[in-house]
């Protein structure tokens, strides 16, 4: 598995928040279609995995 840096680790969780929100306001909207509403209902289960999954990396760096 790569190997990243804290600051690697920090940028990606800032990108991805961003991302995330600007998903989930798109979801506030409810102005989507089925298909684009589920594409979008995926998209924020799939950045919140990613954000879980970088804070539990972060805390087993610290850890060392």
């Amino acid at each position: 598995m790569n190997e990243y840096t804290i600051k690697e680790l920090k940028e990606a969780m800032t990108a991805l928040t961003s991302t995330l929100h600007k998903c989930e306001k798109i979801q506030e909207g409810g102005k989507l279609q089925s298909s684009q509403k589920t594409l979008n209902d995926r998209r924020v289960k799939a950045l919140s995995i990613a954000l879980t999954l970088i804070e539990k990396e972060m805390r087993c760096k610290n850890d060392d």
